[in-house]
């Protein structure tokens, strides 16, 4: 199939042995944050859309609309991607809304099923031209707990890549969701059995809880697509309340919103740089 603006954006990293940034829209501030971060690196970016997100604004339609808009307007390519979907029917909407690529995640599933769903929404995208990331070995966390020790088996990986045909795999190896601080522990020996395991690019989910000596070092063992949410939200909140603590009177969300705003550009130029590596 011709190649989806996520595949320009991944498989060039993946083969330059570079990182490509994934980082988690909420609302519209964040997917301009992102962008005007990738534009200020200089790097391409992938805006990602989970579906707890497209629940929040009670569809996809909505906040993927104002993404698609963000990432046309861009001046660096950018991909948007849907995140962590287990709705068949969401998936088939992100298609038809153009979205580039999707992420179906149906881990939590016995392996058989996961592989016959994941066949099957890999052969509905691909003759959509949209690429398809999956999950196998569940990751953690997805109620902010730590991930309990799951990992992924290369040569289960190898062959249920082989079985799907999907494009990216994310895999678990040691990080976890919704973490706050950043000393999860990575196995660095398994991401480099799974690179040479698998012939698509590794995804690492739970980013915001590995510190960036880490993440340099993952995409250095083989990881590519790198997501990243809840480090992002955290600099959001964190200035948005700043700024309250200090203005207690202000109304105008617009005060509050653009340091947060600009505070979440500035976090995701200096992600793009350590995922890079100072690569060209």
């Amino acid at each position: 199939m011709p190649l989806s603006p996520t595949d320009e954006i991944v498989g060039p990293a993946a083969r330059a042995g570079a990182g490509a940034g994934a980082f988690n829209v909420v609302q519209l501030e964040h997917a301009e944050a992102i962008v005007a971060g990738a534009e200020a690196a200089g790097r391409p970016v992938i805006l990602q859309i989970s579906e707890n997100t497209a629940r929040y604004h009670g569809g996809l339609e909505p906040i993927g609309l104002a993404a698609l808009a963000v990432a046309r307007a861009a001046l660096v390519p950018v991909a948007v991607h849907l995140d962590h979907a287990e709705s068949v029917d969401l998936v088939h909407e992100a298609a038809r809304l153009g979205f580039s690529s999707v992420m179906f995640d149906a881990s939590t599933l016995p392996y058989k099923e996961n592989l016959r769903e994941t066949r099957e929404i890999a052969a509905y995208c691909h003759a959509r031209d949209v690429w398809v990331e999956a999950e196998l070995g569940e990751v953690g966390g997805k109620d902010g707990a730590h991930a309990p020790g799951v990992r992924t088996d290369p040569a289960e990986a190898r062959d249920f890549v082989a079985a799907t045909g999907v494009d990216a795999l994310a895999v678990a190896v040691g990080s976890s969701h919704a973490m706050t601080t950043r000393d999860a522990v990575l196995d660095f020996a398994l991401i480099s059995a799974l690179r040479d395991a698998v012939g698509v690019p590794l995804v690492l989910h739970g980013s915001s809880g590995v510190a960036d000596t880490e993440l340099a070092r993952a995409v250095a063992a083989g990881m590519t697509k790198v997501n990243v949410s809840t480090y992002l939200n955290k600099q959001f909140t964190r200035t948005a309340r700043t700024y309250l603590e200090a203005h207690p009177s202000a109304v105008d969300p617009r005060t509050y919103l653009g340091p947060a705003r600009d505070a979440v550009a500035d976090a995701v130029a200096h992600l793009l740089g350590v995922l890079h590596g100072g690569r060209d």
